[in-house]
């Protein structure tokens, strides 16, 4: 009975009904769902089918992750918006980083959603790809910041696995490309610090749960098989040129 409630909880917490779990994934590149309310901004396509990443992640995770919890996130944030003009108006990444500067009223939401609208947007993008070790600059910023490949990935994962409850793990980029490998609780992100964001795995059970259950260090480790290394050097290379935003 324990399992079948915190399921449910899970399933809630998301806008979820068990009969949505029931239908098969469509294996066509996704488009974006309908947006309500209407604001600044919009729910990213994913630009893969959400079977994509099944060495990692099965494709009704993705899909539900995507349709229904990243949605959550763009649509909450734009209802905030509404009432903030001045806010509005500014990019994400800007608007994260300047939470503090907010009406105090809104800055709990602002967080929450302006959080993991740029934590989900990143997260998207680095997967869809073969996995494997990592190559180009990033791999010689991983060697010369991080201690090479095997020390990089076990370091990444135990911090994975050191969150506690729901967030997220991290490796920021320096202007000068330097790595480092930090955690969040919920959906903060590297950017309220005021650091960009190079890549990072979300630990949040609804990620992971409908495969593994509560085996998150074996999604942690299959999680490597699906990373887009060319995206990631892109977003490197971005960093360095001043260019990176979420």
């Amino acid at each position: 009975m324990a399992f079948i409630h915190r399921r449910g909880l899970l399933l809630a917490a998301g806008g979820l009904t068990l009969a949505s779990l029931t239908g098969h994934a469509r294996a066509q590149a996704p488009a974006a769902p309908a947006a309500p309310p209407t604001g600044p901004f919009t729910l990213p396509a994913l630009g893969y089918a959400f079977d994509k990443n099944e060495a990692a992640i099965d494709a009704r995770t993705m899909e539900l992750h995507w349709r229904f919890h990243h949605a959550a996130y763009v649509n909450g944030l734009n209802t905030v918006l509404a009432s903030q003009a001045a806010l509005a108006s500014m990019p994400l990444d800007e608007l994260v980083m300047n939470i503090s500067r907010a009406p105090e009223n809104v800055r709990t939401q602002l967080r929450n959603f302006g959080g993991g609208h740029a934590n989900h947007s990143m997260f998207w993008e680095i997967m869809g790809g073969s996995g494997g070790e990592a190559s180009g600059p990033v791999r010689a910023a991983i060697d010369r910041d991080l201690g090479g490949w095997g020390e990089f990935r076990n370091r990444f994962n135990a911090a994975a696995m050191s969150v506690f409850g729901s967030g997220w793990a991290f490796v920021t980029v320096t202007p000068t490309g330097a790595l480092a490998i930090v955690t969040k609780p919920n959906q903060d992100t590297p950017l309220m610090d005021g650091q960009r964001v190079l890549m990072g795995n979300d630990v949040w059970e609804h990620a992971y749960y409908l495969r593994y259950q509560n085996r998150r260090v074996e999604y942690v480790g299959n999680w490597w098989n699906v990373l887009n290394w060319d995206r990631i050097n892109a977003r490197h290379a971005a960093a360095v040129a001043g260019t990176l935003k979420v």
